[in-house]
């Protein structure tokens, strides 16, 4: 009888004992992942519209996945691309700076072709190097946009490795590439989502240890538009609703894989897009809800995107801000969490939002500066808007418009533009003249790398 007590209560000081255990384990990791940096995860689609998700308010395609995050993270209602096409817009997001700055604009030429000898040069300071100094492991999976050329790809650029079609869907030859190499020419589109979907997560998967960088620019829902087997024919909008709900599907495997490695409290996510929807394209085209206009243009609907921020734990969830924001300030944001210093020998544009993710405070953006090229047509302080010129989106007058006195729009009143209120508010386009001046004079263009040579 004794001994089967003592053996009894053996027992339980083995259990007690690897219980112990077991808490100091996992206290030592979670103090192990204190003392790295958070993963970065950016998703970017392509020529998506402020109106096109479920939690942006469109009726009939479903975004449960991104709703989910929305729902889970911060909602942005004014956060803006540097530009309002491809190119210059992936270049101000990967520098923090305006493509005005680092010579990725172009008045004529506005976008990089599969012809084009130029691209962001190595002077240029990307998300990716500046994380390879704290050892993060990096990858793009998909869009690069930034130049073609060996001299100009990723991998060229601090991603330890790359996966992807170089430029635009709709361009010849459509390649797809594995570092530097070729793999597929013409690449199969069906499924390009649902294999940069697979390549990513394959990365996280390899990398849930350490810090890592994944940034994942999808090609579409840039034309021509193509859905796997899986989606095409499943949404009530159409192809256009099918490739978006694919978007999110991927999302979803994305965000559950984060869950299923216990990492999703480490790892910071944000989700946005290029610039406004391709609205020529008709129902291949999509919807920039309220706002004005679209891709190409300096009107809301061109430049103003959908923008979610995730990262259970750290961000709260359930917020919506109408904040100013710009993709250019996921520079200074990253450099931030990841505690590395910003470079002061060029001029950022580029501020830290990490106040207003962790909801201590306000957005530090109080103005933004509308590029079309190497034009500033627009400028924007606080909930006002001036246009100095205006111009349509892609298949409008080639000519901008001028307007002096500018056009003035209170955004928060009228967020579709259709109200000018100029007349009765001369003084704040008098501040707003103030501001542009200043700005200018702090802007030397270097020359345009997307002419050819």
């Amino acid at each position: 009888m004794r001994a089967k007590v003592l053996q009894q209560i053996l027992g339980t000081l083995t259990a007690l004992s690897m219980a112990l255990a077991a808490h100091l384990a996992r206290a030592a990791d979670k103090e192990q992942e204190k003392a790295y940096p958070p993963n970065i995860i950016i998703i970017f689609a392509d020529d998506l519209g402020y109106g096109d998700l479920g939690c942006y308010g469109h009726p009939t395609i479903r975004t449960p996945n991104l709703d989910r995050m929305a729902r889970e993270g911060l909602r942005f209602t004014q956060f803006y691309v540097a530009e309002c096409v491809c190119t210059p817009s992936r270049a101000a997001l990967m520098t923090g700076r305006l493509p005005i700055r680092n010579g990725m604009c172009s008045n004529t030429r506005r976008v990089l072709f599969s012809d084009s000898t130029g691209g962001l040069q190595d002077s240029e300071i990307t998300i990716a190097e500046a994380l390879k100094t704290k050892k993060y492991a990096t990858a793009c999976v998909g869009k690069w946009h930034l130049g073609h050329l060996p001299q100009f790809l990723p991998t060229r650029h601090g991603f330890d490795s790359y996966y992807g079609i170089p430029y635009s869907n709709d361009m010849k030859p459509t390649v797809l590439m594995r570092n530097a190499q070729a793999v597929e020419d013409p690449a199969d589109q069906d499924t390009l989502t649902e294999r940069y979907t697979a390549e990513a997560l394959t990365f996280i998967r390899q990398h849930r240890q350490a810090p890592f960088f994944l940034y994942l620019p999808h090609n579409f829902p840039h034309v021509p538009l193509h859905a796997s087997s899986q989606f095409k024919g499943k949404s009530l909008r159409g192809l256009y609703g099918d490739v978006v709900e694919e978007l999110d599907w991927s999302v979803g495997q994305i965000l559950a894989t984060l869950r299923e490695l216990e990492i999703h409290e480490r790892t910071f996510v944000f989700f946005t897009s290029d610039n406004g929807p391709w609205l020529t394209q008709n129902k291949n085209g999509g919807s920039a809800g309220l706002l004005r206009n679209g891709k190409g243009s300096t009107w809301e609907g061109g430049m103003r995107e959908p923008a979610i921020a995730w990262w259970p734990g750290t961000i709260p969830a359930g917020g919506t801000t109408a904040d100013l924001a710009s993709t250019m300030d996921l520079f200074a944001t990253i450099h931030a969490l990841a505690g590395i210093p910003l470079a002061t020998d060029r001029t950022l544009d580029s501020f830290d939002l990490t106040p207003l993710l962790k909801d201590q405070g306000p957005s530090p953006r109080k103005s933004f500066f509308y590029y079309r090229g190497t034009h500033l047509m627009a400028a924007r302080m606080g909930p006002w808007k001036a246009h100095f010129m205006t111009q349509p989106g892609y298949g409008g007058p080639i000519e901008p418009t001028n307007h002096d006195p500018p056009l003035l729009f209170n955004l928060d009143e009228d967020p579709s533009e259709q109200y000018d209120a100029a007349a009765k508010n001369p003084e704040v386009i008098a501040a707003i003249r103030q501001l542009v001046s200043q700005h200018e004079a702090g802007v030397t263009a270097p020359p345009s790398q997307l002419e050819l040579r």
